[in-house]
């Protein structure tokens, strides 16, 4: 693969960075701000999910400033964002700031995670599309060990503000990415497609390695459909695909294991120190498998992964049920790790770079935004109930339930999701929309 192109798409993807860190490092002090400042259980979940609440907007949002102002200055704004949002929350006194930078911070994930995702699909050649595309989400668990382990490593430093230092310590890679992104070039096809500057777009391509005069020519061809509306009948296919993946991703679990990992470890029985420590644990595996997905993804294809995942999250989650329950004596943190493993594998490495890749040119940042949207909906929606479910219904519900639904995405993978492997960007419309 061109050297500029990874170096291009490895700075990029280091917005994923921020997205994992800041999505994990909550973790660490969630009980902590409970406690803190006395927080009901419906307090709580609002203060643990502003964050989503954020990232909701941010996604319905990202792609009117990386349409209008470009990718690049997009992703510059974000990393600023970030930093601003990870000072401010370490700093708060009080849970009402704490929330609002939060929900600033919630407003960068968002945004990052539709535009980070456009912008490598946009560079990346089809051959290659999905080990770049999961650069990002490589980034995304790279952010998530990192969080957990620092957040392991942070316990007891200044005593009860321990957590301070959790949340502050994104500030420093969201500085650095910022800083990075100032010698990354701008997306060729955002060039062409929205300032018609053929030059430019020209030059970027060249030093990547591409077949700068045939890109061109296809993309100009595709330029008369620049200004369709996303929500039509058109894109109905599409639309539908990229809710239902997103939709299945938030149902399987995921952000209540992220975002609450030590309280789920301690209502296993576990200490909190071991609690903290097999958090980190869930860094480490879900590191791995996001490689092993990364070599597989153009080997095998989106829809293979999809297939072991969905298997990995039905088997993990029902003996993680069947373990709160008392069925099963032990084992929990094991069946953790398989449920990571799980989406590793499957959701999380496909999700990012499918969505960035069945919307055609003409509406490929707001359908990304789309699919982002309803992704970080539920997340939120989750997130803010978990607690309270935890505390009133318990494991073995909450985990058969997620169960369940993963047997309904095992459908929606062998029914209607398409294969994308090795499609060109510009023949995604006529192997997807129209199909």
């Amino acid at each position: 693969m061109n050297r500029n192109l990874i170096i291009w798409s490895v700075t990029v993807a280091l917005g994923g960075l921020l997205f994992g860190m800041d999505v994990a490092n909550i973790s660490g002090a969630e009980q902590r701000i409970q406690h803190l400042w006395n927080l009901s259980d419906l307090l709580h979940g609002t203060a643990i999910a502003m964050a989503l609440y954020g990232t909701i907007i941010g996604a319905a949002g990202g792609s009117i400033p990386a349409n209008k102002y470009g990718r690049k200055k997009t992703l510059i704004a974000i990393g600023i964002i970030f930093f601003v949002s990870a000072i401010g929350s370490a700093a708060s006194q009080d849970v009402y700031t704490f929330m609002a930078f939060r929900f600033l911070g919630g407003l960068s994930i968002g945004a990052s995670s539709v535009v980070a995702p456009v912008y490598i699909s946009e560079i990346a050649p089809p051959q290659h599309r999905g080990k770049m595309g999961i650069a990002f989400q490589l980034n995304v668990v790279s952010g998530i060990l990192l969080a957990y382990f620092f957040n392991y490593l942070l316990q007891g430093t200044g005593g009860e503000n321990d957590w301070r230092y959790m949340l502050g310590l994104i500030a420093i890679p969201s500085l650095l990415f910022s800083v990075m992104m100032f010698f990354t070039p701008e997306s060729p096809r955002w060039l062409l497609l929205y300032r018609g500057n053929e030059k430019e777009a020209r030059e970027v391509f060249e030093k990547s390695g591409a077949n700068a005069n045939d890109l061109i020519r296809e993309i100009q061809h595709s330029q008369h459909t620049r200004k369709e509306v996303l929500f039509s009948r058109k894109y109905f296919k599409p639309l539908i695909l990229a809710f239902l993946l997103a939709l299945f991703n938030q149902l399987s679990g995921i952000n209540a294991i992220i975002y609450f990992a030590p309280r789920v470890f301690e209502m296993a029985g576990m200490a909190k120190n071991a609690a903290f420590l097999s958090s980190a644990g869930i860094g480490i595996v879900n590191f791995l498998f996001t490689v092993l997905g990364w070599y597989l993804i153009d080997k095998s294809g989106r829809k293979t992964l999809m297939y072991i995942g969905s298997f990995g999250y039905i088997i993990s989650l029902s003996l993680m049920a069947l373990a709160f329950a008392g069925f099963i004596h032990g084992g929990i943190t094991w069946f953790v790790f398989l449920f990571i493993a799980a989406h590793a594998i499957g959701q999380g490495s496909v999700i990012w770079v499918f969505l960035s890749e069945i919307f055609p040119n003409a509406v490929r940042a707001s359908g990304t935004s789309f699919g982002c949207l309803t992704h970080w909906f539920f997340a939120a929606l989750i997130s803010q109930s978990f607690t309270w479910f935890a505390n009133h219904v318990g494991g073995a519900y909450i985990f058969g339930c997620f169960a369940v639904m993963m047997v309904f995405q095992l459908i929606y993978v062998w029914k209607m999701m398409p294969e994308t492997k090795g499609i060109a960007l510009e023949n995604i419309e006529n192997n997807i929309v129209f199909h």
